[in-house]
């Protein structure tokens, strides 16, 4: 509960068993005195609607994972108004949706009209609440845990009403706050991007720079990558790739190259999982040993590469090499890192983007920084604790996301269950509220956030 905010001079105790008590003033009345079931039906010509536990009910074309729909039969479909809510099959999980799109959904929905003049926006607030939704799943107990709420069961609610000028102000107030909240969230999300890129940076500064910013410098003869420190060598992948092809071993472990992590172990037993097809006559794969690099060379463009640590069988469309290179560690590092990654881009071509070939020919003539081999040591030893301030930073803010996602819903519930009034609140005006004022200041916090200092959520 927000520090401005107090109670209501005085309460009474609820009708309703979830709440135990509401303020003096507001009445009460069960959902059916407020809301009319409709089933308004033969509308094929209406626009298909989802309804959503995130964003409320909105045009299916809106839905990244769509389910199948029928193709006819449409005039089975629902027709939702502006303004109605839908009981959703799985509404006791996540309250009752809230539509802001005229259209049609699936026959298995409930959809609901208000019978007297209110605020819907309330409501809309009102059934997203932490306490309605709890009543919602103490009504979907026993033999229906796990089934669609009942509108049944809806209907017998009794449900708290303040004025309609109350209302008013309460959607307001929320209106206000979330949109702050909001605001918030997506800047601290913002940082946490920005971080997460850093660890790259921190890669690719390491591998071409060096750590030492004052050391003398020469000319890469990249134009685009600029100078590196003057006493690092500079050696084309020839000299230090070799190709292989050792094969009629499938009785070794199977193995994947990804952009993610490199070389993994892979379930030949789940080709959901892997994405490809996988033979039952494996003799034709290629062996990779410990301490090899392999690449998959229609994906080496976004940096399906890397030195394995493990011995077993990869794709006999893949790259294998031995690695003429001492610390394998520090090569995997280094060649993983974006820096590389558009040296085997511009040594790839194709007419399809997700299926570029790597020309061997090309990819021999890539440059490798060597720094000594001291230096080597050193850069992997300043990765690891670079990454690992980096990941606490961004665990810091996570955290600071988690409370005030803790903190909204708090929010919500108190004030559109009377626990706190807000009548009195002065509301700023939303419309004004400068979004990228909001993440200038939170992208300020970065050098405070990397050097571990508590910011204020």
């Amino acid at each position: 509960m927000s520090k401005s905010l107090k109670p209501y001079g005085e309460y009474k105790e609820a009708k309703q068993t979830w709440l135990n008590q509401i303020p003096l003033h507001w009445k009460e009345a069960k959902a059916k005195r407020l809301f009319l079931e409709t089933s308004f039906k033969n509308y094929p010509e209406e626009e298909l609607l989802s309804a959503t536990q995130s964003h409320g009910v909105i045009p299916r074309s809106l839905v990244k994972n769509r389910v199948v729909m029928p193709s006819g039969n449409l005039e089975s479909f629902k027709l939702v108004k502006e303004g109605n809510f839908v009981i959703s099959l799985r509404s006791f999980q996540g309250g009752l949706e809230y539509s802001k799109y005229r259209g049609i959904v699936s026959p298995a929905y409930t959809i609901l009209e208000e019978r007297t003049n209110q605020n819907r926006e309330y409501f809309k607030y009102l059934f997203k609440s932490h306490d309605f939704i709890g009543e919602l799943q103490r009504n979907v107990t026993g033999i229906r845990q796990g089934k669609n709420i009942d509108v049944s069961d809806f209907k017998e609610i009794v449900l708290p009403i303040p004025s309609l000028k109350e209302q008013e102000k309460i959607v307001k107030y929320l209106d206000w706050k979330v949109t702050k909240i909001k605001k918030f969230i997506k800047a601290k999300k913002k940082l946490i991007s920005v971080l997460k890129e850093q660890k790259q940076a921190v890669i690719n500064e390491a591998v071409t720079k060096g750590l030492n910013p004052y050391i003398k410098r020469k000319p890469s003869g990249i134009e685009w990558l600029g100078d590196i420190p003057e006493h690092w060598e500079i050696k084309p992948l020839r000299q230090l790739l070799r190709p292989v092809s050792i094969k009629n071993r499938p009785d070794l472990p199977l193995l994947s190259v990804v952009r993610e992590k490199g070389v993994i172990l892979r379930s030949s037993m789940s080709k959901e999982e892997n994405h490809n097809y996988i033979p039952d006559d494996l003799s034709g794969y290629k062996v990779v040993k410990e301490g090899q690099f392999a690449m998959n060379k229609m994906k080496a463009w976004q940096g399906s590469y890397g030195v394995s640590t493990y011995h077993g069988i990869v794709s006999p469309a893949y790259y294998i090499f031995d690695l003429n290179f001492e610390n394998k560690d520090y090569f995997h590092y280094a060649i993983r890192s974006k820096v590389y990654v558009n040296f085997f881009y511009q040594a790839s071509d194709g007419i399809r983007v997700g299926q570029w070939d790597l020309s061997l020919a090309k990819m021999k003539e890539i440059p490798f920084f060597v720094p000594p081999e001291d230096e080597q040591k050193e850069i992997l030893e300043y990765i690891p604790k670079e990454f690992k301030r980096i990941e606490n930073a961004v665990e810091r803010l996570q955290k600071e996301i988690e409370l005030i996602e803790e903190y909204r819903v708090r929010l919500i519930s108190d004030v559109v269950t009377g626990r706190v009034d807000v009548r009195n609140i002065e509301i700023g005006n939303v419309q004004n509220e400068e979004q990228e004022n909001v993440i200038g200041e939170d992208i300020l916090e970065l050098e405070e956030v990397l050097e571990g200092e508590e910011c204020e959520v």
